[in-house]
């Protein structure tokens, strides 16, 4: 089996303007990366669905989803963009684009799980981690990783899912849809104190956020995973893991001051393949978040790949 690769054209046409650090160019780096390492001729290359209404609502509320797709459909209708707040914009494309994102996410969880692939790595935009249960936020409209993760167990009735978030922002919107959830253990890394400005007490017994200082160096964040995510990724023994695969925490990225390089994500990327070999029949499902300087971005979702391929 091979590694699934998600992803559509739909996912470059929704743009924040110019200037704005979440741009449909981050898309095009990474795949002129796979080009020219070949690293794409050993990938599945699957185009991304639309989500339907009722995956969305696994994760979001009935209202916010409704809300937010009439002020999409209104935006596209109007031809005109719209800030739903200071830091995220709607275009004419961006309803299309969102379902497209959780559609990836949702089909990459069958690939797995009905074994047509090892594991997927899903390349879209909008990210989605910021996205709570009933608010967008953060360049987040839909919470792609929560939606994959919840479809996991309640659509596919799976018992017990992992969700990894090392992004340098916390993941503040998939904690507050699965905190309290006894089925999913979520385990990330940030920076602390940064945008937004949460994670450093969890919502949740199933949360172990692991608050970083800024200019924290590679090594020293190794020693945290090692520590806090290791024995209870052990103890929880998920039987799928999903990843919120934020790269905006290398140190090369503007949006954080952490130090990671390309060699901490690819530790951090086998650690977690590590326990889906043991406990999870290999089952991974990664989704891009953050990572806004291109050539840091395109070289560190590569060496993620690399791992995730085998090759």
């Amino acid at each position: 089996m091979s590694t699934a690769f998600l992803s559509h054209p739909d996912c470059r046409r929704h743009d924040m303007g110019a200037g704005h650090p979440e741009c449909p160019q981050r898309l095009d780096a990474i795949d002129d990366w796979l080009i020219a390492n070949g690293l794409d001729i050993a990938l599945s290359r699957h185009d991304a669905p639309l989500a339907e209404l009722k995956d969305v609502e696994l994760a979001h509320t009935h209202g916010y989803v409704t809300e937010i797709r009439d002020v999409l459909e209104a935006v596209a209708a109007s031809g005109e963009c719209k800030a739903i707040d200071p830091d995220t914009i709607a275009n004419p494309y961006t309803w299309s684009a969102a379902l497209r994102a959780a559609g990836a996410a949702v089909r990459a969880t069958d690939l797995v799980l009905d074994r047509q692939a090892e594991n997927a790595f899903c390349a879209v935009r909008p990210p989605g981690h910021h996205a709570t249960r009933d608010q967008s936020m953060g360049f987040c409209f839909f919470n792609n990783i929560a939606i994959a993760a919840r479809h996991a167990l309640d659509v596919r009735g799976l018992q017990r899912v992992a969700v990894v978030d090392f992004d340098v922002h916390h993941g503040n919107g998939t904690e507050d849809i699965l905190a309290g959830d006894e089925r999913v253990l979520m385990v990330g890394i940030f920076q602390h104190p940064l945008y937004p400005y949460s994670g450093a007490v969890p919502k949740g017994e199933n949360m172990v956020n692991v608050p970083i200082p800024a200019y924290t160096r590679g090594g020293e964040i190794r020693e945290m995973i090692e520590a806090m995510w290791m024995p209870a990724l052990e103890r929880f023994r998920p039987q799928m893991i999903f990843i919120s695969a934020g790269f905006d925490a290398h140190r090369e990225d503007d949006l954080g001051q952490l130090g990671l390089v390309e060699a901490d994500y690819e530790w951090i990327t086998m650690r977690i393949k590590d326990i889906a070999a043991r406990h999870a029949q290999g089952r991974i499902v990664s989704v891009l978040e953050g990572g806004y300087h291109l050539g840091a971005l395109a070289r560190s979702v590569g060496t993620h790949l690399r791992v995730l391929t085998g090759v």
